[in-house]
């Protein structure tokens, strides 16, 4: 007698095995168009990259010169790792043999990297975080990649990527990879935000969740208090707040993108407000703040400067930076109602 049960399992599981990235944005798009196509293979790409850079952090403890500082400092001004460049490096190597992008614009790159040969008029542009969270490094702690598509518009004759300082709404996909206990990539093309999980035995990142949705309230705040002081008195008013009532747990790892997705799957906030000396924050607007935007609203939650949606915010340059406030809704809102007192008490 044959066993239903064991029959039906056995076919969800090879359902599920089957629903890799590529073919789930095709389903996504209900579509086998050449746009389709292109979306598809876009992220068939950005997964290759965070398979290769998965594989060098698994081994990174035991590769020589694979981790520490390389003495030299980025755009940011901020000391650059190994991996960093290594990562960087990865993406661009993917993406300049693809005819799928014209330039890729990064967090350790000045200015665009251009591929001249993909360049006709309507190409994509990939903007990314190679490696969120460096600092994590050299313990062995999460770390992850965070991009976004946009679609170039117009002829970029200059080479100024003029068209890139535009509001997040611009944004055909975004998502990120979060090189943790296991790899996965989370991603959205504005059609909900969906889990991928690498299976190594099958080198294809599965279908591991569909259809995120962030809870309107969780009980997690994710913020680095050892910046308490240099904070605006609103903010650290806010911090009072959650001291002082139950019902908060704090939870800060560090790494944008671990701490944003534990805010994503479980609800909560996460934070990384201005200072008193530099209001615009540290986190950089294209290649941070406007990807994981996108996530969010895609999965119900918000994010906000504190006076302004982040996705509604245009860049005065590539490397723009800006104050974050992401998560559930009724979360962002109270923080937002603490931010609001405070600029109002400032005019």
């Amino acid at each position: 007698m044959v066993d239903t049960h064991v029959e039906i399992a056995d076919i969800e599981a090879l359902d599920r095995d089957c629903m890799t990235l590529s073919r789930h944005v095709l389903q996504q798009l209900h579509s086998f168009s050449a746009d389709a196509q292109d979306l598809s293979a876009l992220m068939n790409r950005i997964a290759l990259a965070g398979k290769i850079v998965s594989r060098r952090l698994s081994r990174s403890g035991l590769l020589e010169n694979a981790l520490g500082f390389t003495g030299t400092v980025n755009v940011q001004g901020e000391s650059v790792k190994k991996m960093d460049v290594y990562a960087n490096d990865v993406f661009i190597s993917v993406f300049k043999q693809s005819g799928l992008v014209c330039r890729l614009a990064s967090e350790e790159m000045e200015k665009p990297y251009y591929i001249p040969e993909n360049c006709p008029i309507g190409r994509h542009t990939l903007i990314y975080d190679p490696i969120d969270g460096s600092s994590n490094l050299d313990t062995n702690l999460n770390v992850g990649s965070i991009f976004a598509i946009r679609q170039q518009e117009g002829m970029d004759i200059d080479g100024t990527a003029a068209d890139l300082l535009a509001n997040g709404r611009k944004q055909m996909a975004a998502g990120y990879i979060l090189y943790g206990p296991s790899t996965m990539l989370v991603y959205s093309i504005g059609t909900g935000v969906h889990a991928f999980t690498l299976d190594p035995s099958l080198g294809e990142f599965i279908l591991s969740r569909e259809n995120v949705e962030t809870p309107a309230h969780g009980a997690i705040y994710s913020v680095n208090e050892g910046n308490f002081w240099q904070w605006e008195e609103s903010m650290r008013e806010y911090i009072r707040y959650v001291h002082r009532h139950e019902g908060h747990t704090a939870r800060y790892g560090g790494a944008l993108v671990g701490d944003f997705h534990r805010i994503l799957f479980q609800g909560g906030v996460f934070l990384y407000p201005g200072t008193v000396k530099k209001p615009e924050g540290k986190l950089r607007l294209l290649y941070e703040s406007a990807p994981l935007a996108f996530l969010i609203e895609q999965a119900g939650g918000r994010a906000s400067t504190g006076t302004q949606e982040i996705m509604d915010v245009v860049p005065d340059k590539l490397h723009a930076r800006t104050p974050l406030i992401i998560g559930s809704k009724d979360d962002v809102a109270l923080v937002e109602s603490f931010a609001q007192k405070g600029a109002a008490a400032s005019v």
